[in-house]
């Protein structure tokens, strides 16, 4: 009989029938075990005491928990080592998402914290050197995130970049945002909307930043091709619907009943159902000026009740009129 080649704690074939054989004699000759060694180390056979030419079988009612309790003392074993390699990895998880493969930097990479996410955000803004788009939104920039991000953005205008950037338009109010890009003396423009999307980065049309929940402590860093050429294109259509503010400023346009284009996006806001609160938030603006808006809407309009100035407003037809 050929030996089997497996290991001596697995039950082949034919350790299987030499088993059966040996349940139905009673006993077995030593060397027919030699061709199936796992009978012998899974003690399914064992010498006979009285004559160790011949092997006795264990009875199978003895013989499997015995062979199961083996397995399961293996199996926690292998769960104790799982949780070791977890506890120890757990503080080297948090150092993976900065850490490059051998390919490069991810694609898309989370940063977590305002100052980790600044200060990627600042190395990135240092290391290019041929465009930044950027959009702001809120009509408020404290001087000092200004003046913090002041000197990279020369950087790149000296290093021959061009750095755009979109505000809202409540921003055409705030004498920072205009002292700061006076300050730039470089390929900078500023235009304005009414209304823009979340905060966002591109630079070099290589590398894009992102928030990833309404706090912004958290963020992602985007270095996927793909995706970062649709956040650059996104930027250029909402650049092509914007009004100049700088260097160059432009007038925001009105309609013929004096309606402006800031109180234009809050009649849109209004119809769709947002509260004062939602609408100055998206506008960038505080509730108060937001109400005072709304109130020469209603002025305008003629109406007196909340449902009867989305009926007339949208009546008038300026939900028509680009904002």
């Amino acid at each position: 009989m050929k030996t089997h080649s497996h290991g001596a704690d697995e039950l082949c074939e034919a350790g299987s029938a030499l088993y059966a054989l040996a349940l139905t004699e009673g006993r077995i000759r030593s060397e027919e075990a030699e061709p199936a060694p796992c009978l012998i180390g899974l003690g399914l056979l064992q010498a006979d005491a009285e004559d160790t030419q011949w092997l006795r079988p264990t009875a199978p009612t003895v013989a499997l928990p015995r062979l199961l309790e083996g397995i399961e003392k293996d199996i926690a074993h292998h769960r104790h080592r799982g949780t070791q390699l977890a506890t120890a990895f757990e503080s080297l998880m948090a150092l993976a998402p900065r850490m490059p493969t051998s390919e490069g930097p991810a694609a898309i990479t989370v940063l977590h914290g305002l100052p980790h996410i600044q200060k990627t955000v600042a190395q990135a803004l240092a290391d290019s050197s041929r465009e930044m788009l950027s959009i702001q939104p809120g009509g408020y920039r404290p001087p000092e995130a200004l003046a913090q991000s002041l000197a990279d953005a020369r950087g790149v205008l000296a290093r021959g970049g061009r750095m755009r950037t979109l505000y809202q338009h409540t921003s055409r109010h705030s004498l920072s945002v205009f002292g700061y890009h006076e300050q730039l003396q470089g390929d900078t423009e500023v235009r304005t909307l009414a209304e823009v999307t979340e905060r966002l980065f591109v630079f070099d049309r290589v590398v894009a930043f992102i928030p990833a929940n309404r706090d912004r402590s958290v963020a992602l860093e985007i270095r996927l091709p793909t995706l970062v050429e649709y956040l650059a294109t996104t930027f250029e259509c909402l650049w092509s619907l914007a009004t100049p503010m700088y260097p160059h400023s432009a007038q925001l346009p009105s309609d013929n009943d004096g309606i402006t284009t800031r109180q234009q996006a809050i009649a849109h806001l209004l119809v769709d159902g947002l509260t004062d609160s939602e609408i100055a938030i998206r506008l960038g603006m505080n509730v108060r000026t937001c109400r005072a808006h709304i109130a020469k809407i209603a002025a305008t309009l003629d109406s007196h009740s909340r449902a009867q100035l989305g009926y007339l407003i949208g009546r008038s037809g300026m939900l028509r009129q680009n904002h």
